[in-house]
């Protein structure tokens, strides 16, 4: 039984990566009580991040992932995740990809409740949480 409605919209390519993002989803969802809620999870290519970190933040060049919090009746926001930064990542930091598509999309989905990690006591809670999350859904390092 889902706890959160994930919507997954894939414009990378046609491959099925629902299973870790749904699971970090629906773990973190249940974590903080979040039943009902809905996210959106948007994957792109390197291209299209660099362009919404171009008009949305100023920044000239490609991330891994972009929130845009909503907070809108049930609705958290929408997360853009760079599919090749992803895959890059994983290869660089030596764990799966399926890991750091989790990571990412708990990074995403933690912005969007207002988490983040400005000072060290607040990276300090998002981290655990998001470590927390992804040893319950089998995704580590």
């Amino acid at each position: 039984m889902r706890i959160m409605k994930t919507n997954i919209v894939n414009y990378f390519d046609d491959k099925d990566y629902a299973d870790p993002i749904e699971r970090v989803i629906d773990i973190g969802g249940k974590l903080l009580g979040l039943e009902g809620q809905s996210i959106n999870i948007i994957l792109v290519d390197n291209e299209e991040i660099h362009s919404l970190n171009r008009q949305y933040r100023d920044k000239d060049y490609p991330t891994d992932v972009l929130t845009f919090p909503d907070g809108y009746l049930h609705h958290l926001g929408d997360v853009f995740i760079a599919m090749e930064t992803c895959a890059e990542q994983a290869e660089r930091l030596g764990h799966s990809f399926r890991r750091e598509l989790g990571f990412l999309t708990v990074h995403g989905f933690l912005h969007t409740l207002g988490y983040d990690h400005q000072t060290i006591e607040d990276e300090k809670v998002m981290v655990d949480l998001q470590e927390q999350i992804l040893y319950k859904a089998n995704l580590h390092r």
